[in-house]
């Protein structure tokens, strides 16, 4: 979907209606499923025990893939929804990404989700352009910050991972601070990066892409898109953000009503990364999002050896390496356990701390030190006090006449003056004068009478 002047948007670039045939979903889906080595992961886990927030457009629970997998949460938009009916195809074609589970016998048909045995905890928190409320929820205030309320309920309600398929290009305090908030109550948060990516005029001179929020912010596990040959995809943007990527291009995702679709976008890529982040934290409940992402970063493939790509960040995702690096992130290295307790001090059996006693004489010593050293500090207090009654000091001087408040400047009295008296600050320098004044009536300085009325002669 492409964005408009401003709000919050999905990052769904197009939606193809696919035949609901179970055969050609579940064969459109192969390929995907063998880029991220799904099914050796689940050798591990399929994701029990986890819980994956979808703060997005809402979530079709009643779909045959989603059936009895998801929780759902609040509408955040209720107040401009009023009695219409959301859509929810896109929220729901990211919920059967991440923990789609399949139907009919065996589960053989329909969507399989990276973690097919999490539950889904639906937030709606923004609308899509087939929904009555778009044209309102694009302007009302009411939905100002319905992004970052949906994050800040997922994280107090039992997510393990926030998946935000949607950005805008403008940084929202509200949605950093709630971010921020989750993270720092073990959440992994995961979003898409945008799609941009293939639109010139949003390009700068060196082909990156405007960076999209909350994908931009710190501690987001960011996720651009890429394609069959494990490349960017064309639409995907392109800059620093980026961490990692993920297959966003003709992907079957399930749509509300029981339909399917092929869709193209980061949206897709980002669900997809929360589904291993799924299945990571159903291995290891209790690492931190930060080892999560380092996880993800290791178990990368296709991507620059070593080093870091704008294009697809640390390389594409595999959901089997990436349980196989957390399982060596959270076990302790040989040896860092350290000795048994019988051998910490050395090889010898344990023997009780010798206590080494002092002679007597060195007690003699550091007081006689002591008293010596509080004695010299008080004489030389005494002899600073009766050195200052023998010589005071000599009051300071004034400024001589016209000189007005300024200060005498360094050396002799009477020199250039600061303050008042700098050039440009309207004060003029002080005359030299003696100390103290003399008396105008004294011998050699004429008495200044007032002038004879009429005037000056």
């Amino acid at each position: 979907m492409r964005r408009a002047a401003a709000g919050v948007v999905l990052a769904l670039l197009v939606a193809v209606p696919l035949p609901a045939h179970a055969d050609e979903v579940r064969d459109r889906q192969r390929p995907m499923m063998a880029t991220l080595d799904v099914e050796t992961a689940w050798k591990s886990t399929r994701g029990s025990g986890v819980t994956v927030a979808v703060v997005d457009s809402g979530v079709d629970a009643g779909h045959a893939d989603l059936a009895g997998s998801v929780i759902s949460g609040p509408n955040m938009l209720a107040a401009v929804d009023g009695d219409t009916r959301p859509t929810r195809m896109h929220g729901t074609g990211m919920a059967s990404l991440i923990a789609g589970h399949g139907h009919g016998p065996g589960g053989r048909d329909g969507v399989m989700g990276i973690a097919p045995e999490a539950k889904i905890l639906a937030i709606r928190a923004l609308a899509e352009r087939e929904d009555p409320s778009y044209r309102l929820a694009r302007t009302s205030e009411q939905a100002d910050d319905a992004v970052a309320r949906g994050i800040r309920y997922a994280a107090d309600n039992g997510a393990d991972v926030i998946n935000l398929s949607l950005g805008k290009n403008d940084a929202d305090l509200q949605e950093r601070e709630a971010i921020g908030y989750a993270i720092g109550k073990g959440v992994v948060v995961v979003s898409a990066v945008g799609n941009d990516g293939d639109k010139r005029d949003r390009l700068d001179r060196d082909g990156f892409a405007p960076y999209s929020y909350p994908a931009a912010f710190p501690g987001v596990i960011a996720v651009a898109a890429t394609n069959s040959r494990h490349a960017r995809a064309a639409f995907s943007n392109r800059n620093y953000s980026v961490v990692v990527s993920a297959p966003g291009s003709g992907l079957p995702v399930a749509g509300p009503g029981g339909d399917y679709f092929l869709t193209d976008g980061t949206s897709d890529s980002s669900a997809l990364v929360s589904g291993i982040a799924a299945l990571i934290r159903s291995r290891h409940p209790k690492l931190p999002p930060t080892l999560v992402a380092q996880a993800l970063i290791q178990g990368t493939r296709h991507g620059p050896s070593g080093t870091y790509d704008p294009n697809v960040g640390f390389g594409e995702v595999n959901a089997a390496r990436a349980l196989t690096a957390s399982d060596a992130l959270t076990t302790p290295r040989a040896g860092a356990a350290g000795k048994p307790a019988g051998q910490r001090f050395g090889t010898g059996a344990q023997e009780p701390v010798k206590v080494i006693h002092r002679p007597a004489w060195v007690s003699a010593v550091i007081v006689i030190v002591t008293v010596t050293g509080v004695a010299g500090a008080v004489g030389a207090v005494v002899i600073a006090v009766m050195l200052a009654r023998r010589h005071p000091r000599r009051p300071p001087p004034q400024a001589g006449p016209g000189a007005g408040f300024a200060l005498a400047g360094p050396g002799v009295w009477g020199g250039p003056q600061p303050g008042l008296g700098r050039p440009g600050f309207g004060g003029v320098p002080a005359r030299a004068e003696p100390w103290p004044p003399p008396d105008p009536r004294a011998a050699g300085h004429p008495r200044m009478e007032p002038p004879p009325p009429g005037g000056p002669s």
